[in-house]
């Protein structure tokens, strides 16, 4: 009878092994272990080499746009074209060139022969719009992936908790880098400033294309969407989506999840460094420790047999916690400056629920809607960068200005960036998951095959 059973249920209904989920899972460590470095350093590098807060907020921000704008084109192409795996290598080829060429140093001004300020903000503005697109390329292909690899729910949130745990490996190895690099090179002068970030920006983009040999090796063209039933139906209009109330409610818990997680990554660099007075590797241990913890509750998270209620109830875990220690990292004083490190390991747990329960909300909104899937995920993410960027602009815009090698006192804006903003964030996600009416389908999802990890 179970034999029966098994044969009426279609192939892509069975549970992925674990090969194919740890091999799509290190697929996006190039963009997770540049976007690490992007988003803890971008602006400190900046303002440490001479960028007033509000110019390097502007560069940030370029990239952002240019990351949203590419994110509806990429979504629109690979709907109607498919081709996920040409998609991804060309998105990592930009996104390691480009990398290099802001932290590195700034290519334009070699090339001008010019170190003007203009210059230099022109190009390191230019080069993060063209990180952004080739960032949004490799995401969006990657994450529209899944839907078209497999049917079976418990491998799909399978797939999306291992691609974060890797999330978690290419943080962790970022930190790792920056903390042997900081540890190495002693930033006397600002030369010593771009040498340190060339030699983490080098590292990262060397040990992020090995992993992206073993995804292209290891993970098959998805081949879902280009078969006879689903060439039958006609591709999904962006209407279709907007008629839906589920696709706002999706949007908003992602797009707030990423601000509370990109908006408190960017800034806790300068919290813990200025704001708690903590030494010069806190600024790599603390975020080292968070993604770690990350890590492990990625782990767990992909183990279990998933369905929409627990979803949301384990979204609703993580939105707690964020809120609690966020208002604690807002309160926090710098004479008691080693909380931070329970507080970051409470922050790395909310950070993992938050994350991998959004993104499986949107694989349950795509359901088997495959010809529409890449514009949910295109979509998401546009909301995502836009509103990330204008968020740390607004927040950089009212940053003191900061000379290199200067030091300072009680910062409000890292402060409220760090903890209270993500917090309110937190509040809102909150509140939309409890409007959340998720029906389940019928329990055909087994659970994987065997662990992912032993």
């Amino acid at each position: 009878m179970a034999d029966a059973k098994d044969a009426a249920v279609p192939a892509e209904a069975h549970p992925l092994g674990r090969w194919p989920v740890l091999s799509y899972g290190v697929g996006h460590m190039l963009n997770d272990i540049t976007s690490a470095c992007w988003f803890t350093y971008l602006l400190l590098f900046l303002q440490q080499i001479g960028l007033a807060p509000r110019d390097a907020a502007v560069v940030m921000l370029s990239g952002q746009v240019a990351d949203g704008l590419m994110t509806i084109l990429a979504g629109e192409m690979i709907d109607r074209f498919g081709r996920f795996k040409l998609w991804h290598i060309g998105g990592s080829v930009l996104v390691g060139f480009s990398f290099s060429s802001v932290f590195g140093g700034c290519l334009l001004c070699t090339i001008l022969g010019t170190d003007s300020y203009l210059v230099r903000t022109v190009g390191y503005s230019f080069f993060a719009a063209v990180f952004n697109i080739g960032w949004a390329a490799t995401q969006v292909s990657h994450m529209s992936m899944v839907n078209c690899m497999i049917l079976n729910r418990t491998s799909r949130v399978a797939l999306a908790s291992c691609r974060n745990a890797f999330t978690m490996v290419a943080n962790l190895v970022l930190y790792g880098i920056a903390l042997a690099v900081f540890g190495a090179i002693k930033a006397k002068e600002c030369s010593d400033i771009v040498i340190q970030y060339r030699w983490i920006a080098y590292m990262s983009i060397f040990i992020g294309c090995c992993f992206l040999v073993v995804f292209h090796v290891g993970t098959k063209e998805p081949t879902l969407k280009s078969e006879t039933n689903c060439k039958k139906k006609a591709r999904i209009s962006w209407g279709y989506w907007f008629k839906k109330t589920l696709y706002y409610q999706v949007a908003l818990l992602y797009m707030l999840a990423k601000l509370i997680t990109n908006v408190s990554q960017s800034l806790i660099a300068f919290y813990v460094t200025r704001d708690l007075r903590m030494n010069e590797y806190s600024k790599a241990i603390i975020p080292a420790i968070i993604f770690c913890c990350s890590f492990f509750v990625s782990i767990v998270l992909q183990e279990i047999k998933w369905n929409n209620r627990r979803l949301n109830s384990l979204l609703t875990v993580g939105a707690t916690l964020w809120v609690i220690s966020g208002v604690a990292v807002f309160v926090l004083p710098s004479e008691m400056h080693n909380l931070m490190y329970p507080l970051a390991m409470v922050i790395g747990a909310a950070n993992a629920l938050v994350t991998v329960t959004t993104v499986g909300l949107e694989s349950a909104l795509v359901g088997e809607d495959l010809n529409g899937c890449a514009f949910v995920y295109g979509s998401l993410s546009f909301l995502d960068r836009i509103s990330c960027g204008i968020a740390l602009f607004v927040l950089e815009s009212y940053e003191d200005t900061m000379s290199c090698g200067e030091t300072r006192g009680l910062n409000t804006v890292s402060r409220y960036g760090t903890g209270l903003i993500p917090s309110c964030f937190a509040v809102l996600s909150l509140v939309v998951a409890s409007t959340l009416r998720l029906q389940d389908a019928a329990p055909r999802a087994a659970a994987l095959e065997a662990p992912l990890l032993v």
